[in-house]
Order: structure tokens, then C-alpha cells, then sequence
């Protein structure tokens, strides 16, 4: 049977949605542990510094199969000079699949600028599909990475378990990803991109914490992302928020470097009388007039009940067929 740990190394959480998505999981077929400082609580955070970054290091130590927060909000970034990059790694080597968004992307970056070369590939259960059972084990190949540590873009335990419902597209897609069985993920864009075909490394996340790490020793190597295909997604950011994250990211050369850019969920955020037709595809097209690199919009990724999970640092195919994208590892 596939472990599944449950820790909290971001945002204050609520011992009821934790409970609830434990139940769920199990119910899938995970043999589900919530880390002792699970329920912790210090002002907005799953407890102090302190008490997240051994959470994050015991969960290391102990390599369950999978490692899954229960909520992002804000916590990670506090910690990034503190964590032990190689122990993450290690546990990684010995098949565990961290997975995530949100603050998340943080800690997901941050394994792929604290390498020193290609890692193993992530390992886990050996069963396909939805069928979880005793042939659940550490011998199942996954996507392989380019460099450094492998980690999946994916849910996050108290908001896509542990509401009211599971959204019936992320559910089966987690439990794939995790099984081995997930070769791909696909979306309908916009025209204008027939045959693009692009390889890369997949990488990103959630577009404030992406732009975070920009000139600090957490954002990820060169050599990594490099030709890659950068996908980004967030919550409760006015457009010209984002357009002003993605002109920084622009400015810096990165838009630039990558093959392509895929464009997930930014919602949640309030118009204002000052924009004057001013939106998100105003942003968008903005960039376009700036980077050769291509921009796609359409991923079910983000802030929404409907998302895919997805190999951060894994070597990517990207195609698009008409208005139709696939990417797969």
C-alpha cells in the first residue's frame, strides 16, 4: 500500500478539513499518517519556524511514498535558508513525490537550484490506473528529471480533500500521477498556436512565489530551466499585479529563455473603475508584444477545484493540434 503523509509546513490549518481529507485519501486506498505538527498553530502559521522546518525534515527522514501538504497561504519562504537540501533530495532518491502548489512552489524550485547534477528518477507504487493495493512500492519508474529533485505540481490535502467535495477531475489525476500511470495532461488554448512542438524541462508554479525567488540562491539553476516550458498560475492578483510579476520575470530574461509558457488559473481578484477595459487578456497580450516565446492559456492548474498534477524538473514534451495541448513526460 502507498504511504501518503500529511504535513503543514505553510499556513495555519483546520484539524477538521485535515481529518476529512485523511479520510478521503484513505478511502482511495493511501495508508494515510498526519505528521504530529500537523494541527500546530502560531499567528497565520502551522506553527512556529521552528516547528515547520523539523516537520519538513522528519517527513524527509521518514520518505513516506508521497508528501502532501495541507494548504499553502505563506510559511515556506521563511524557512528556504534554513532546509536541508540534500536531506529533501535524499528522500526523493528513495522514492518520495512531494507534492503540492501554491507556497509549495517555493520548497519546488528551491530542489532544483540546490543541486549539484541530475538526480534519480522519483520512484513509487508499481500498480496503474485508480486500483491501490498491496503492490503499492518503491519500484515503480516515473518521469525522469532533468536535473535535481523531481516533485509534482498537484493538489493540496485540506483544499482539494478536505471541502465539502473532491473536484472528479483532480481526484482521478492525482491518484494516476501517483500510481506511474499518467503519461500526459492536455487543455484547449487559444488559436494560433497549431504545431507548435516544444522539449523542455517543466518548472514554475505559483507566480508570486516564482517571481520571489528571482535573484536570491533559491531560484533554480540555469542549466535547469533553460529552454523549458514555465508554467504559472495565481489567486486574488488585479492583472496589472500580474502583468508587473510577468514584466519582471521578462525583464530579467526569463520569458525569453523559455520555449514556452503555459498560463493556468488567475482568478479571485476585484475589476476597479480605473481599468477601463483594461483585464487579464490585456496583460497577456502586452507580454506577447515583448517575447518570442509563445504564451498559453488554458491550463487547469491554480487556486480552482479543477487541476492537473503535473513533474516539476521533469523533461516535457509540449504539442499543440489546432487549439488542443498536450504535455507529456
Amino acid at each position: 500500500m502507498t504511504s501518503l503523509t500529511l504535513y503543514s509546513p505553510s499556513g495555519v490549518t483546520t484539524a477538521a478539513s485535515v481529518r476529512r481529507a485523511a479520510r478521503r485519501l484513505t478511502a482511495l486506498g493511501f495508508e494515510v499518517e498526519i505528521d504530529a505538527s500537523a494541527l500546530a498553530k502560531h499567528q497565520r502559521f502551522a506553527g512556529d519556524d521552528d516547528t515547520r522546518l523539523a516537520a519538513l525534515h522528519r517527513v524527509a527522514e521518514r520518505a513516506p511514498d508521497i508528501a502532501m501538504a495541507t494548504r499553502g497561504g505563506y510559511g515556506l519562504t521563511r524557512l528556504l535558508d534554513r532546509i536541508d537540501w540534500p536531506l529533501i533530495h535524499r528522500s526523493i532518491e528513495r522514492g518520495t513525490r512531494w507534492v503540492g502548489h501554491s507556497d509549495l512552489t517555493v520548497l519546488q524550485l528551491g530542489l532544483l537550484a540546490h543541486t549539484k547534477g541530475a538526480g534519480k528518477a522519483a520512484t513509487g507504487c508499481a500498480a496503474h490506473g485508480h486500483d491501490h493495493d498491496d503492490s503499492h512500492d518503491h519500484h515503480h519508474q516515473h518521469a525522469q528529471p532533468a536535473a535535481g529533485g523531481l516533485t509534482w505540481a498537484g493538489p493540496l490535502a485540506c483544499g482539494d480533500f478536505g471541502g465539502e467535495a473532491v473536484d472528479d477531475i483532480t481526484e482521478p489525476c492525482f491518484v494516476e500521477a501517483m500510481s506511474g500511470a499518467l503519461e500526459a495532461v492536455g487543455f484547449r488554448t487559444e488559436a494560433g498556436f497549431d504545431g507548435l512542438s516544444a522539449r523542455g524541462t517543466l518548472w514554475g508554479g505559483n507566480l508570486c512565489m516564482v517571481a520571489s525567488l528571482l535573484g536570491t540562491a533559491h531560484w533554480p539553476k540555469a542549466r535547469t530551466t533553460r529552454g523549458g516550458i514555465l508554467f504559472l498560475e495565481d489567486i486574488n492578483e488585479h492583472p496589472y499585479r500580474v502583468e508587473r510579476s510577468l514584466l519582471q520575470l521578462h525583464q530579467a530574461g526569463v520569458l525569453d529563455a523559455q520555449k514556452a509558457v503555459l498560463l493556468g488559473d488567475f482568478s479571485g481578484y476585484r475589476k476597479s473603475p480605473l481599468d477601463r477595459g483594461y483585464g487579464l487578456k490585456t496583460a497577456i497580450a502586452h507580454l506577447r508584444s515583448l517575447t518570442k516565446t509563445p504564451i498559453l492559456t488554458g491550463l487547469p492548474f491554480g487556486h480552482v477545484p479543477t487541476k492537473v498534477t503535473m513533474p516539476v524538473g521533469a523533461k516535457v514534451q509540449l504539442l499543440v493540434q489546432g487549439r488542443d495541448v498536450l504535455v507529456g513526460w
